[in-house]
């Protein structure tokens, strides 16, 4: 496989390739295309999927496997003819076959390809650390959490409801006098002022006492997510079972024995300024990270594709998906009940790969700029990392993860650390 040519087209980022596929690689996808569509094949005088390819060829002409024999060798004549031309190929808008024969083929390629973009001022950036002192506020905060997280609902008898209750409550919805699906419950615990109803529902309930049968009136928002609902004024009636409040339990020695393996409150709290310093050091620590990546994301100038932020969205929807199966949802469902479609699910990654995109582009010219290389050591030292991580063997990481797209994760990480190691954090 060669480059024959590659010109630079009118829009930013795109060339077209002209490619030669040599006639023995051509000949060895042809025949893997034969010993496969064979078996669909039936010839008279042959017995189904055993024709051979001379006789379906003379029967059905020279270049009856030629369309997909060039489908099979797209995709490394493609990669090959990039690395020739030095470029990154991030989306293939067409593919034309020129000529074909025993020869060989020719095809013409469109395609958009990584940016060549400019950094400086990446060296010495100014940083702001934030405080790890563990203060005396910050552990009251942490007890508090725990006997948050400890509490228990306890009837209320002698008041109104008020925000931070629990409210056990049936309900029924009506528009137009009309109950609609999936307005109804029996039961249902309600924690009041956590905004999980529609505006005006949960405030209407304060105030309301035990054993109540009351109606509120409501407005469903302009985007809410049943179509049907969208906007409409609505009536609710409610019967107001049981109110309930939150108790904390009491911060005393024997509290402590229930939620740690501490035996004193003095013990307890020396614990939680262990654990509250570590975390607080995490979070400087990646807060520096955070800034170096803005301000690189900042710095860096350049035509993006549109393509490139449209890989790294569908990218992170597929995980997405894989994440959802792991927790046994499929994507459609998740759409019905959250009320979204496949946009909306790009929508809300949209924002996070346009930053992936910028910053690794930004380490990748910084890479350059820098002749940053990658040794074998580089790579023998990741691939250790990552099978002690997986707690697999390294032999099938290495069999897993190519050693190139690895050696460009490596090569981006120097970068990063060379921008950090050289930046003034205050």
């Amino acid at each position: 496989m060669a480059l024959k040519e590659c010109t630079k087209k009118e829009e930013a980022n795109s060339y077209e390739l002209v490619v030669l596929v040599d006639g023995e690689t051509f000949e060895k996808a042809i025949d893997k295309v034969y010993k496969k569509e064979v078996k669909k094949i039936n010839i008279q005088g042959f017995r189904k999927g055993k024709a051979p390819r001379r006789i379906i060829e003379k029967m059905y002409g020279t270049e009856v496997f030629y369309d997909d024999a060039m489908q099979e060798c797209y995709p490394d004549a493609l990669y090959d003819a990039a690395k020739e031309a030095d470029v990154k190929i991030v989306a293939v808008e067409s593919l034309e076959a020129i000529e074909a024969g025993k020869e060989g083929f020719t095809f013409k390629a469109s395609v958009v390809v990584e940016p060549t973009m400019e950094i400086d001022g990446y060296k010495g950036v100014e940083i702001e650390k934030k405080s790890t002192d563990v203060t005396d506020e910050l552990i009251e905060k942490e007890i508090d959490q725990v006997r948050e997280r400890n509490s228990r609902l306890v009837p209320v008898e002698d008041r109104a409801a008020e925000n931070g209750d629990t409210a056990v409550i049936d309900f029924e919805g009506f528009v137009d006098g009309v109950a609609f699906e999936g307005g109804k419950a029996e039961g249902y615990n309600l924690s009041l002022g956590s905004g999980n109803f529609i505006p005006g529902f949960e405030e209407q309930i304060v105030g309301h006492t035990t054993g109540e049968e009351f109606s509120i009136n409501v407005k469903f928002p302009e985007d809410y997510q049943a179509e049907e609902l969208k906007g409409k004024d609505a009536e609710f009636k409610i019967v107001l079972h049981e109110i309930k409040t939150k108790e904390l339990p009491e911060f005393d020695d024997e509290f402590v024995k229930d939620v740690s393996d501490k035996e004193t409150v003095d013990e307890y709290k020396e614990e939680l300024k262990e654990t509250v310093s570590k975390r607080l050091v995490d979070e400087a620590e990646k807060d520096v990270d955070d800034q170096i990546s803005a301000k690189l994301m900042e710095l860096v100038q350049g035509d993006i594709p549109e393509a490139m932020y449209e890989n790294q969205t569908n990218d992170m929807v597929r995980d997405f998906e894989m994440r959802l199966r792991s927790q046994g949802m499929d994507m459609q469902t998740y759409m019905q009940y959250m009320g979204m479609d496949v946009n909306a699910i790009k929508g809300m990654y949209r924002e996070e790969a346009e930053k992936r995109v910028k910053l690794r582009l930004a380490l990748e010219t910084i890479a350059k700029k820098e002749n940053i290389e990658v040794t074998e050591a580089d790579l023998e030292d990741e691939y250790s990392k990552m099978a002690e991580a997986y707690k697999m063997d390294a032999d099938k990481v290495k069999a897993a993860i190519p050693a190139e797209s690895l050696s460009e994760d490596v090569k981006v990480q120097k970068a990063l650390d060379l921008v950090k190691n050289s930046a003034v954090i205050k």
